[in-house]
């Protein structure tokens, strides 16, 4: 301080801030009155300078903030161009393919067209000419040679064709009309209405779905592979079979192209041609000394005139459908019941030998039943565990499989009364079942969450395994010789197609089927002409169709209050099996407590 008294600055400050120093010693002047006032100090460049830089460090950030905003709104933008380009780019595919797909059908609709025409004259000239001959012979000749003049005028229907196909290729002023009237059928479809989105979601998933390369999976899926044995057919076949006047390269051609027109429509005529599930009867049991009742297993005969019901109570009862149906009684009795020492899992009626049934138990016995005597015919305990599944082959009634929680398939010869086959798994096998057409392969699913399907002349290695449920494989069915659909307790049914495996693995399904709740139990699963019923863990009867992959009907099974006759909502009763009634509308279902209704889809 005292050097500062005496205006002597440190020598660092002279050097490196000489202006401050000087500006130091102007403050510090012994005489007050040349000392800077307020104001000078103020205005002096050291307070002046240092506030420009900070306005202009301010106005800088400022800026950048600026800048940056606008660099975050162009990405914004930027962003949004580009996510509506991709929607845009994918609305303009989905047209295109909406209108190569419509004149496809226009098309296919001219080929029909022109094939029923033809029909049709062929048809009047037939019943022209069988006038003619009731005429008098002296005017038959002359009626014949005018009959056969009117017949040398082809160009008559074949102009009005030509005219047609014209009008096609000119415009669209052919298609007007009748595009109005469809869309006022449409319009007045109110269950169509309802779930337009579901359709069109579907429609565009069938279309987008790549094509893959078809290879037949063994002799005997490439042998029935063109017309299954159910008389159902694969899209080419009955493409080729519904455009007989081309030639065989173009009738391949058109196959291909239009080979998602007929499932697609079939699929769309079948849902909206039904309404709801009705009840036509109600299986009143009158077994009153077995407190648990659960229905695990159900099961028509070769011609559907009987059923048989099977779980935990340790019998097969066996119903006569039609009596149940056409007899309201207040208690159904079967007219054949069968007792078993453990309780039951499976149950299966030979389609060949109308009174044989298979069934497999809680002890892993294997059992096959004559039902017109009420006996056992042939017992095999080979596995070590509960057996959950087993299948009759519908070729070879004398072949039956088992699945089981040992980790293996069996292959029984019910003749022999011994095992002629196994097939060892890691993992728990759920179900189990021969293709329609076929006893060589076998599909099963197993509890670690996959399908395999096996060519049985070759049993080391799977065909092909279907990856894709995240849950135990609960049940598989065949929907006919190349797909089939599988069920887990993931809450889905998947639809698969075998034909398309192009290596050992599938792991995109045709469809996935959501709509009804399967988290814990065994619900059941059975497929009819293209219909799939399965059980739902709601106590509801959900029924899909192959083409789609949401619910066609539901039915939801209620208790009745024995004291109040009132109906109530019970949420730990479920769907424990159901089973069509061959290739018909009706099928039996049964839940948790027992309770069996046969139900018909209208």
């Amino acid at each position: 301080m005292s050097s500062l008294r005496h205006r002597v600055l440190p020598p660092q400050l002279l050097l490196r801030w000489p202006k401050a120093a000087s500006y130091c010693l102007w403050l510090l002047h012994p005489e007050p009155s040349s000392r800077p006032s307020v104001s000078d100090v103020l205005q002096s460049e050291f307070l002046v300078e240092p506030k420009d830089k900070l306005e202009e460090r301010e106005a800088a950030i400022q800026l950048r903030e600026r800048i940056e905003e606008q660099d975050l709104l162009l990405e914004f933008l930027l962003l949004i161009q580009q996510r509506e380009q991709e929607a845009a780019d994918k609305l303009q595919d989905t047209v295109s393919l909406l209108c190569s797909d419509i004149e496809e059908v226009m098309k296919h609709q001219s080929v029909q067209g022109n094939n029923g025409s033809t029909a049709a004259e062929k048809g009047k000239e037939d019943l022209m000419s069988s006038e003619l001959l009731l005429m008098n012979p002296s005017q038959t000749d002359d009626c014949l040679g005018l009959g056969s003049r009117k017949r040398c005028r082809p160009g008559c229907q074949t102009q009005n064709a030509e005219e047609f196909d014209d009008n096609m290729e000119d415009g669209q002023n052919s298609s007007i009309m009748p595009s109005q009237a469809q869309g006022s059928l449409l319009f007045k479809n109110s269950r169509l209405m309802k779930n337009f989105k579901k359709l069109e979601a579907a429609y565009l998933l069938t279309r987008c779905r790549p094509v893959a390369t078809v290879r037949p999976l063994g002799r005997s899926v490439s042998r029935h592979s063109p017309v299954s044995s159910d008389g159902r057919g694969s899209v080419v076949a009955s493409e080729r079979s519904s455009i007989s006047g081309l030639q065989p390269r173009a009738q391949h051609v058109v196959a291909r192209q239009t080979g998602w027109i007929s499932p697609f429509l079939e699929g769309l005529c079948k849902y909206l041609s039904l309404s709801k599930l009705k009840v036509k009867a109600d299986v009143k049991q009158g077994d009153l000394l077995n407190s648990s009742n659960l229905v695990c297993s159900l099961s028509f005969d070769r011609d559907g005139e009987f059923f048989a019901a099977a779980g935990v109570n340790k019998k097969i009862k066996v119903f006569e459908c039609d009596a149940i149906i056409n007899k309201n009684r207040d208690i159904q009795y079967p007219v054949v019941e069968m007792a078993s020492r453990s309780k039951l899992s499976s149950i299966c009626w030979n389609s060949y030998i109308k009174s044989q049934i298979a069934s497999s138990n809680f002890e892993g016995v294997v059992q096959v039943w004559d039902a017109s005597r009420g006996q056992v015919v042939t017992e095999m305990r080979e596995h070590e565990k509960r057996v959950w599944s087993i299948d009759f082959s519908s070729v070879d009634p004398t072949l039956l499989a088992s699945g089981s929680d040992d980790g293996s398939v069996k292959l029984w010869s019910i003749n022999q009364g011994v095992s002629i086959g196994t097939i060892k798994t890691k993992a728990n096998v759920c179900c189990v079942q021969f293709p329609l057409d076929s006893s060589r392969s076998l599909a099963f699913g197993s509890a670690d969450h996959r399908v395999y399907y096996y060519d049985l002349r070759n049993s080391r290695v799977p065909l092909c395994t279907l990856v894709g449920h995240s849950k135990t494989v609960s049940y598989v069915k065949f929907v006919d010789s190349t797909t089939i659909v599988s069920a887990s307790t993931d809450n889905t049914l998947k639809l698969w197609d075998l034909s398309a495996c192009a290596s050992r693995v599938i792991d995109a399904p045709l469809h996935s089927f959501t709509g009804h709740m399967n988290v814990k139990n065994f619900v059941g699963l059975s497929v009819a002409d293209g219909y799939i019923a399965t059980g739902s863990e709601t106590n509801e009867v959900v029924i899909y169709h192959k083409a789609f992959p949401m619910p066609a009907l539901s039915y939801k099974f209620n208790t009745t209050d024995p004291v109040s006759g009132h109906e109530m909502d019970d949420t730990s009763q479920f769907i424990s099996s159901v089973c069509w009634r061959g290739q018909s509308s009706t099928l039996v279902a049964a839940n948790s407590t027992g309770n069996i209704k046969i139900l018909e889809m209208v």
